[in-house]
């Protein structure tokens, strides 16, 4: 499929959505469908360690959803189409990466805080100010409790705020933070710390925390046991790795 109004490749195990927009990169209605179309492309790619989420220019990874969208003409649609791209990523079972260079605001927000990791430059913000055009961020109200606690969610959430990257690190909504000079071969040392890995071995171990994921404790420990012994050590990479540890050299994946 060609696109319009985003990018998407592949490079060796890693597959790159880039929001092509600037300089907002702002989410319309078609930018989402797009969006939609290539998380359905990569569900299906074989051999990938991870899914990265960036976008174009350094002013903004994306300053939201269009406000025009939001419309009662077209709020039905814009919501089913925005909300399909977490009910994708969320089925993904390889680590995604929000990989962000400037502001992330409102829906731009809530994308980057979906991905399992998030990675920003030093001059990047976060924020959901939909209060202070008299709505709310439909996904983070679900979302940001989960990963933050309920006190910071609260506070983003009602006050409308934005923060810096440094702070939203201290949050728990950025695992990195890197200096705006070099910001590109940061993010490439950090994603080099994935594409070493097995993709099999990363999906497991993936889909071993996502069952631990809002169940008891024992309930979570019980199904990442039947994932460890059942599904994990059956693969080829499982045996490969623990076989080059006791050789000590390294590790040739056969990604299978």
């Amino acid at each position: 499929m060609e696109f319009q109004f985003i990018t998407f490749e592949r490079s060796d195990k890693v597959a790159t959505l880039t929001i092509n927009r600037p300089p907002y990169n702002v989410l319309d209605i078609p930018t989402m469908k797009e969006m939609n179309a290539a998380l359905a492309e990569a569900k299906e790619m074989e051999g990938l360690c991870t899914l990265v989420i960036t976008a174009a220019g350094t002013k903004a990874f994306s300053s939201g959803v269009d406000v025009k969208d939001h419309t009662p003409d077209k709020m039905d649609e814009m919501i089913a189409v925005f909300h399909q791209i977490f009910r994708t990523l969320i089925t993904f079972e390889i680590p995604t990466v929000a990989a962000v260079n400037g502001v992330a605001l409102g829906g731009g927000c809530e994308v980057a805080s979906f991905c399992d990791l998030v990675v920003a430059s030093q001059h990047s913000k976060f924020g959901q100010p939909e209060v202070m055009v008299g709505v709310y961020p439909s996904m983070a109200v679900a979302w940001f409790s989960k990963i933050l606690g309920l006190k910071r969610a609260y506070e983003l959430l009602l006050t409308g705020k934005t923060i810096d990257a440094q702070t939203a690190y201290e949050y728990g909504l950025v695992n990195r933070v890197f200096p705006d000079e070099g910001y590109e071969a940061a993010l490439e040392t950090f994603l080099e710390e994935l594409r070493g890995k097995s993709s099999v071995v990363l999906k497991w171990c993936k889909k071993a925390i996502v069952s631990g994921f809002e169940v008891p404790f024992e309930k979570g420990l019980s199904a990442s046991e039947v994932i460890y012994k059942y599904a994990l050590m059956n693969t080829d990479d499982a045996k490969e790795g623990l076989k080059a540890f006791l050789e000590k050299r390294k590790p040739t994946w056969k990604d299978k």
